[in-house]
């Protein structure tokens, strides 16, 4: 996807607060932080979204995942953190390139969803 913002950004075609990099992921700071911290981490290979990943990509997801921990307390995030995947329309994904939020901060962030819904 060579108009992918995410892919753009990973590139270093569009410039980022970087985090870290290896050969396979990228993690910046988000533009638009709901968290004293809010960085993502992305796959540079680009994934559409959590619902388009399938066995092939488990190392890379893996990766993501284990390297959470460390860029969060690289971070100063060591009592904690949230992490999110918007996924598709009804998860509210923005940029249509597999993204982890990482968020936190000082003080414990507010619950996850409102509850709105009645389970039944």
């Amino acid at each position: 996807m060579n108009d992918c913002i995410f892919c753009r950004i990973a590139r270093g075609e569009i410039p980022a607060k970087k985090i870290y990099e290896d050969e396979e992921i990228f993690a910046f700071h988000d533009i638009n932080p709901i968290a004293p911290v809010h960085f993502m981490i992305v796959p540079k290979l680009h994934i559409a979204s959590l619902m388009e990943a399938d066995m092939s990509h488990q190392m890379v997801l893996g990766r993501m995942l284990a390297k959470a921990n460390e860029l969060a307390r690289g971070q100063g995030l060591t009592e904690g953190f949230r992490t999110i995947i918007n996924t598709g329309r009804i998860g509210h994904q923005e940029v249509y390139h597999l993204h982890v939020h990482i968020l936190g901060g000082p003080e414990p962030l507010g619950s996850m969803l409102k509850r709105n819904f009645s389970a039944g």
